[in-house]
């Protein structure tokens, strides 16, 4: 059953920073974007690069091993690589284009709790 997990203090994130967290043995990553904190897997599906070692804007992330780009939203593909021509289709082919796992997020006074 999906419960609730404090991962940090409303004072921790500034508008546009990023941090992973471990929560119930997985890797999450924890943004505010636009005064709200967002939650999904920390792990890009693409090669595995460690999103929150990526840029945000807005509530877009940026992998930072090729570029793959997820709206923390809703998990969705923004760009899969920032490939083109040939290589970008060979990605496509080999790790077809996938969102991330999105996680609920609770803020109860200074804290910050994912639904896991």
């Amino acid at each position: 059953m999906a419960e609730y997990v404090e991962v940090a203090k409303t004072t921790e994130l500034k508008d546009g920073e990023m941090k992973s967290a471990k929560v119930a043995g997985r890797e999450i990553l924890l943004a505010k974007a636009g005064g709200k904190f967002l939650a999904a897997q920390n792990i890009c599906p693409h090669m595995g690069g460690r999103l929150s070692d990526g840029k945000l804007a807005g509530t877009v992330v940026t992998c930072p091993r090729h570029g793959s780009q997820f709206d923390l939203s809703d998990g969705h593909v923004v760009r899969w690589t920032n490939w083109s021509g040939i290589k970008l289709s060979l990605a496509k082919t080999f790790r077809s284009p996938r969102g991330i796992a999105t996680y609920s997020v609770k803020v109860d006074g200074d804290k910050v709790s994912v639904k896991v």
